[in-house]
């Protein structure tokens, strides 16, 4: 199956009819015995009906990708997924791998893609500015959500009580040791006026999120020392050094550094967590018939409920499942998106 790039999607957009013919069905034959073949013609009247139903699907489908890893593993998994699709709608359905979500958000707002796999803030974009639904969230580490971790080497001022040690020896509080989810510790977080180390302006936990809590609980960023640490790990270092007295990073990323600093986690503890962040997920247009919508959620549903489909995902986006997924679900993205989407076009 050929991947094709935007440029060769968008001259061929014209290509891609929109509907099926109706009429090849025809009228039931008749015979010299009428009486006796009404009974037997019902069957053929239901070809025309089936017929019918699928008169408004689209000859073609497009799924469209971005990649994240190399292009080969994603050219090959796209295939697959595509080969699935195609398998399961009777539709032939061909991979499009986007440069970035930017151009397939487009794709899909003039319907030259009609399935796109996006990250949660392109997902929102999707949605609010191309009309499309979403249908499937990514499964990862057995969760669909995550969050950010504050961290900090002053646990005199950010810590309501003693910080506990994990079974690693990782320091805690605010019960962010027994919390499995986020929001927590959010009076902590309102008392941040040192300098604190953000990840990239891309990030989700690094950056978008945790900035999004802070302007809500009334910060001014303008007003705040703030830096971009380039990494999750260099976060987690800028604060073990004591460059940044608070950083920003996934849950938890103290780990990927103690080899290089194996007390980190008695020097860094951490304070509070965002409220959580959801996955990635899948979307399709809008205008596709109720029934194919459905059909290409339960076809990725069932392949990712196989070996095959486990190993084909994982190798895409690192995905270890998928679940039913609804728009309200990525709020927390819309409204970073309105408070900071400025910043970053992705």
């Amino acid at each position: 199956m050929r991947i094709r790039t935007i440029t060769a999607l968008l001259a061929g957009a014209m290509l891609i009819a929109a509907c099926g013919d109706a009429d090849d069905g025809g009228e039931p034959a008749t015979t010299e015995t009428p009486a006796e073949t009404t009974e037997e013609a019902a069957p053929a009247d239901d070809a025309p009906e089936e017929a019918d139903d699928r008169a408004d699907w689209p000859d073609q489908l497009v799924f469209g990708f971005v990649p994240s890893r190399e292009a080969d593993v994603l050219v090959d998994s796209a295939d697959e997924l595509a080969a699935v699709l195609s398998e399961a709608t009777g539709i032939p359905v061909e991979p499009f791998i986007s440069q970035d979500y930017v151009g397939l958000v487009e794709a899909m707002a003039s319907e030259q893609a009609h399935i796109g796999a996006f990250g949660p803030l392109a997902l929102v974009r999707a949605i609010d500015r191309a009309g499309v639904e979403i249908i499937l969230q990514s499964e990862r580490r057995g969760t669909f959500t995550y969050h950010t971790q504050y961290m900090t080497n002053a646990p005199e001022k950010y810590c309501d009580d003693e910080p506990q040690a994990d079974d690693n020896g990782m320091l805690w509080c605010n019960g962010t040791l027994e919390a499995a989810e986020g929001p927590v510790g959010g009076d902590a977080i309102a008392r941040i006026d040192g300098p604190i180390a953000f990840v990239d302006p891309s990030s989700a936990s690094g950056y978008l999120i945790p900035a999004l809590q802070l302007i809500e609980q009334g910060h001014d960023l303008s007003e705040l020392t703030t830096t971009f640490a380039g990494g999750h790990d260099n976060s987690v270092s800028a604060v073990y050094h004591g460059d940044v007295e608070v950083g920003l990073s996934f849950d938890d990323a103290r780990g990927i550094v103690t080899g290089e600093l194996p007390d980190v986690g008695e020097r860094v503890v951490v304070f509070a967590f965002s409220e959580e962040i959801p996955n990635d997920g899948m979307a399709v247009v809008g205008t596709l018939p109720d029934e194919l919508k459905q059909l290409i959620q339960q076809a990725l549903l069932d392949y990712a409920a196989t070996e095959a489909g486990q190993e084909v995902l994982f190798e895409l986006y690192e995905i270890e499942g998928l679940a039913p997924a609804t728009a309200d679900q990525y709020d927390v993205m819309r409204r970073a998106d309105a408070e900071l989407g400025d910043q970053f076009d992705g």
